[in-house]
């Protein structure tokens, strides 16, 4: 697999770590009960399709919002992630 770095260009993609899903999370409160931090910690959705996930290119340190669909691995992009918190 392939993704284009915005700043190194194309890479192959064990030069990447992939982080999780790059939707924000809800995070729990200081005080919430151990369950609301067991779920917020370790429960997660796995769709299958097109998502958005950080992923981090290790060479430049950069952190990236890489769309990629999981059925067929085919990546639509990446950007830097501050672009896409705007």
């Amino acid at each position: 697999m392939r993704v284009t770095c915005p700043f190194c260009g194309e890479r192959d993609r064990r030069e990447f770590t992939v982080q999780g899903d790059a939707t924000a999370l809800a995070r729990p409160d200081r005080d919430a009960g151990a369950e609301a931090w067991d779920a917020f910690l370790h429960l997660r959705d796995n769709p299958a399709g097109r998502l958005r996930e950080m992923w981090y290119h290790d060479p430049c340190g950069a952190w990236l919002v890489v769309d990629r669909d999981t059925v067929t691995h085919a990546v639509h992009g990446a950007i830097p992630a501050r672009e896409a918190a705007r």
